[in-house]
């Protein structure tokens, strides 16, 4: 085949494939037009997710009636004029794009007027095409309509997700702009429900309250700008605690001049700057907006503008990550008396139980005997805590396992034989670095991973329940809700029939805000708001060769549940674990495969005193 031209409509269809790939993409593109054109209100609505309907409008300058109908050429920009204007960009947009490649995949309506005017105008274009040009009266500004997206290219609309997946990108951008133009307006509006208004008085923690909540907007820490005084650069924003912490990087938001990024670089930067201060696998809260002259950062590396290049990009790291840490540091509330040994996972504060009672408690998991040798832990010495040098009072941070009371005899199901052979009776001796159990056995010495073991105990039991259909729940004395970023709770919103099968009373209570009724007994100590933060993550981890969504959200659940590396157990406490993990059918791994026990051999241990 010979060489040729490609027609211009393949050319703009081609390249709107660059910058349109989404109904996020259009109401991202419009938005930061009506930003640049300095617009204080801006109004977003949408109609199936944005693939039947998209409406933008501003109170910005507006364009100029002349030049709307040049406005969506391709690399028409009033933005550039030489190519060094490309080394200090300013602007969100540049290239002159955007509205070209939205109007070659959809239908537009273009409404506008400049404040340099009398009249407005309105153009209609197709695919394209310029259909129809009209004068009207309107204000100053511009309403941007975006109808049936993708119209003309079938194969790029049939991958687009359902109504409720493509509402959540769209959030996802309009959330974080709004925190970060906290002096403009926004108002967002999903089929005819309006879902977010900010007030755009220029307080950003107002903002941070309609987007977070009142209990995660006012935890928050604001980042003081005089940290980073005399700095190349300079940071703000907010940033949370060391008791808010999330499951995945999710929560962690970037702006560079006013544009978001993604930067994996910078976003490691905020996780160092949390170091040892949260728990393993977990992740902070952070709003950070960094301003640095505009030499000194390239924005045109990314089709989306969604990645830029630092010319120091070891100078940023340091400023993101000083400035983080002083505040985490610096402004974060002081406990108000010293825990030896705290949590490694904070929550929400719970009274240590009786060790008897707590190991009637874990017994009670299995509705089977015990087929042990030894006697049962119920018969072991009540003082046998009191003479381990290890252990602490019951009301000095003692563990406090969330399982529920012994639950009414069911029809037992049939279960899967043990993958690997079940534990030999065990005998507990302690505690080691408040993380791992070590007991002996028949064939040597056995560390226990605590949270692992409590994860698997946890986790065969509310799989059971739900297999056959006793997902119990145990009502709050009060609903209380929650509030979330509309992105996630979306996603939420998506796992609600999910939750119910599994003992969880939760049902949307307003945009973004949900009500939760009842909570499986296990969970009782957890806060409702972490717990559906952690939830409303664990959808975007999905593919086609895990388990079902019932089981993935289990093991999830398990994992926030179970107790914590840092806790420190009493004997009783230790005993009544090893005998719940000995009746499980797998219990040699937790439920997302890391192993739960380690076993030395008495020959391993006696080469390593050289008696062999």
């Amino acid at each position: 085949m010979s060489i040729q031209l490609l027609p211009e409509e393949v050319a703009s269809r081609i390249a709107a494939g660059e910058v349109v790939e989404r109904p996020a993409s259009v109401v991202k593109e419009l938005v930061e037009n009506s930003l640049d054109a300095g617009a204080t209100r801006v109004e977003v609505e949408t109609r199936d997710g944005g693939k039947a309907l998209i409406r933008v409008r501003d109170n910005g300058s507006g364009i100029p009636a002349a030049e709307v109908p040049l406005a969506f050429r391709r690399h028409a920009t009033s933005k550039l004029t030489t190519a060094d204007d490309l080394e200090r960009i300013a602007t969100l947009g540049f290239r002159g794009e955007a509205l070209a490649s939205i109007a070659s995949v959809s239908r537009v309506t273009c409404t506008t007027r400049s404040v340099h005017e009398e009249t407005g105008i309105r153009v209609r274009l197709e695919g394209g095409a310029l259909v129809a040009q009209t004068p009207l009266g309107r204000p100053p500004g511009t309403e941007l309509l975006v109808e049936e997206l993708f119209y003309n290219t079938p194969a790029r609309r049939k991958f687009l997700h359902g109504e409720r997946t493509e509402r959540r990108h769209t959030d996802a951008f309009l959330t974080r702009y709004a925190i970060a133009y906290p002096q403009v307006a926004f108002r967002v509006v999903h089929d005819g429900t309006a879902v977010l208004s900010t007030p755009g008085n220029g307080a950003a923690r107002e903002v941070l309250l309609a987007v977070y909540g009142m209990e995660l907007g006012v935890s928050l820490l604001s980042i003081p700008p005089e940290l980073t005084a005399g700095q190349p650069g300079r940071v703000t924003g907010f940033v949370g605690p060391t008791t808010v912490h999330r499951a995945d990087r999710g929560y962690i938001t970037l702006f560079i001049n006013g544009r978001w990024i993604q930067d994996l670089r910078i976003t490691y930067a905020i996780i160092q700057a949390y170091h040892t201060l949260l728990p393993v696998n977990r992740f902070p809260v952070a709003f950070v907006m960094v301003e640095l002259p505009p030499e000194e950062v390239d924005v045109n590396v990314h089709p989306a503008k969604s990645e830029v290049r630092f010319r120091d990009a070891d100078a940023i790291f340091r400023l993101v990550q000083r400035a983080v840490r002083a505040t985490v540091m610096e402004m974060a509330p002081t406990t108000a008396s010293w825990q030896p040994a705290p949590p490694a996972e904070p929550e929400a504060p719970v009274s240590a139980p009786e060790p008897g009672d707590l190991r009637a408690r874990l017994a009670a998991l299995q509705p089977r005997q015990f087929s042990l040798d030894e006697a049962p832990a119920e018969q072991a010495s009540p003082s046998a805590a009191a003479h381990w040098p290890g252990t602490l009072p019951a009301d000095a941070g003692g563990a406090a396992f969330p399982t529920p009371p012994p639950a009414a005899p069911s029809r037992p199901v049939a279960a899967p034989a043990p993958s690997r052979p079940a534990l030999p009776p065990l005998r507990v001796v302690g505690q080691i670095a408040t993380m791992f159990i070590v007991a002996e056995g028949p064939e040597g010495m056995y560390l226990i991973d605590q949270h692992a073991a409590h994860e698997r105990v946890l986790y065969e039991q509310m799989l059971a329940a739900w297999t056959q259909g006793q997902g119990a729940a145990q009502p709050l004395l009060e609903p209380e809700s929650v509030t979330l970023p509309l992105d996630e709770a979306a996603r939420l919103e998506a796992l609600l029939p999910a939750l119910h099968t599994l003992g969880m009373e939760i049902e949307p209570f307003g945009p973004g805000t949900f009500l939760v009724r009842a909570l499986p007994a296990q969970l009782r100590n957890m806060p409702p708001r972490e717990l559906l933060a952690d939830l409303a993550a664990s959808d975007g981890d999905r593919t086609p060769l895990q388990a079902g969504l019932e089981e993935q959200l289990v093991r999830r659940i398990c994992k926030r549940a179970a107790i914590k590396a840092g806790q420190v157990l009493s004997i009783d406490e230790m005993i009544a674990l090893v005998r719940a993990l000995e009746q499980t059918l797998n219990p040699r791994t937790c439920p997302h495969g890391r192993p739960t026990v380690l076993q030395l051999s008495v020959e391993q241990l006696a080469q390593q005193f050289g008696r062999t």
